[in-house]
């Protein structure tokens, strides 16, 4: 029976890791959080914050929106509010499709 490696994943993010994430800065991820209410990160007690997983996934949802598709942000917050399953079942699609693509590069360029 072959090993599978485990995936280990963080109980918590720091902002400058999910900033690099999506390469924006830190600035940025701590205005989207005073403009939309789904991204509320947890604060340690010396007040930093602590994103988890969920937080990220948001954070994606608002880039994606913002950054990726232009949206402004009362109209992004209104396609969150309305439509935010939608758009997690969208994103997950698009990030399956462009590692199936990555895969399919990846075997063309080892061909002969």
């Amino acid at each position: 029976m072959p090993y599978k490696e485990k995936v280990i994943e963080k109980r918590y993010y720091s902002i400058g890791e999910v900033a690099a994430l999506f390469g924006v800065a830190t600035s940025l991820i701590r205005f989207w959080e005073t403009e939309f209410s789904i991204l509320k990160p947890k604060k340690n007690r010396k007040g930093n914050r602590q994103f988890t997983k969920e937080d990220v996934d948001n954070v994606k949802l608002i880039f994606h929106l913002v950054k990726e598709r232009g949206f402004t942000l009362s109209g992004a917050n209104e396609m969150l509010k309305n439509e935010k399953e939608a758009m997690k079942d969208k994103i997950e699609m698009i990030d399956s499709l462009t590692r199936v693509k990555s895969f399919l590069m990846q075997m063309k360029n080892e061909l002969p």
